[in-house]
């Protein structure tokens, strides 16, 4: 476990509203660079939001059920985590089709964090719908098949790995800490137990992360209205202000990959706490200088 032992840049960037609108649970962002797509869940409200970062409106599609992350499979259909499992989703019509059940024989769980590995296998995880203590877990799909890789979560997030694949992170919110584990880069599963990476002080939780071409890992920080990038060796590089109190995730957008899109939320705020939080439940674009890279698609096997 590494806490903070070096000077870091508490610095601000050019922040720009990518979506107005308010979600209650603004979650799961990603982005499709061959469309300049990106898409984001109000996991809550049961609703999927598209835009384009380079402007113009977004849409917004309403859901029959509670999802938190996509995939994208190709041009035409993505694959949905959700409160029933992996579903897959026509672009064109929002026609959904069951894939995998995940815990489907326990109501009191949904789906969370999610993101895809360099190989094309999706590490998706659960956690109770009142975040009860250790009822989440993570697992891998791959090619079809799904296999439970970490149980006794009780906040999953911070899903995300290494550029060459060799390396997974993830995170407890409620327990504040980053963690990483060794993987087969040629399948994206463990080779090795987790090991505690960083240790979270201070006010604010450990929430979605996405790393960029470089390898930091770029972590929202819900509760501390700030996204901080970490070194693969747990140390605190830098730490850029959002204009919310409770960011929950990031992606790189644009062509380049040269911003970070955040999402953030109002779940659990009252009537002042949203007075006093002007950014509450919106989407950010921020110039942060790094560059990110594309999201991997997801490998589907005989679907």
């Amino acid at each position: 476990m590494t806490t903070i032992s070096a000077p870091f840049a508490a610095a601000g960037s050019a922040t720009t509203v990518l979506c107005a609108e308010r979600c209650h649970l603004g979650e799961g962002p990603s982005y499709d660079a061959a469309s300049d797509t990106a898409w984001w869940f109000d996991i809550l409200e049961r609703r999927l939001y598209e835009q384009s970062p380079s402007g113009g409106a977004h849409r917004v599609h309403e859901l029959p059920v509670m999802a938190s992350a996509l995939a994208v499979v190709d041009d035409r259909r993505q694959l949905l985590s959700t409160e029933q499992g992996l579903m897959l989703r026509e672009i064109a019509t929002g026609r959904l089709a069951p894939v995998a059940a995940i815990e489907a024989e326990d109501p009191a769980t949904r789906s969370n964090d999610a993101r895809v590995h360099p190989s094309g296998t999706f590490w998706v995880s659960t956690m109770g719908k009142r975040a009860e203590n250790g009822a989440g877990s993570i697992y891998a799909f791959r090619a079809g098949a799904l296999l439970r890789l970490f149980a006794g979560i009780s906040i999953p997030n911070a899903i995300c790995f290494s550029p060459d694949g060799t390396v997974g992170y993830f995170a407890d919110t409620r327990e504040n800490t980053l963690c990483r584990v060794e993987l087969d880069p040629l399948t994206g599963l463990p080779e090795g137990e987790p090991q505690a990476l960083h240790r979270h002080p201070g006010a604010g939780g450990l929430d979605g992360a996405v790393t960029d071409a470089e390898g930091l890992i770029w972590c929202a920080i819900w509760g501390g209205g700030r996204v901080n990038a970490y070194s693969p060796a747990g140390e605190l590089v830098r730490s850029v202000d959002v204009p919310a109190r409770q960011p929950s995730c990031p992606v790189f957008v644009g062509r380049d990959f040269g911003r970070l899109l955040v999402t953030s939320a109002h779940e659990g705020m009252d009537d002042a706490a949203r007075a006093a939080d002007a950014g509450h439940g919106q989407v950010f674009l921020l110039d942060v200088g790094v560059r990110g890279r594309a999201e991997p698609r997801v490998r589907l096997g005989g679907l």
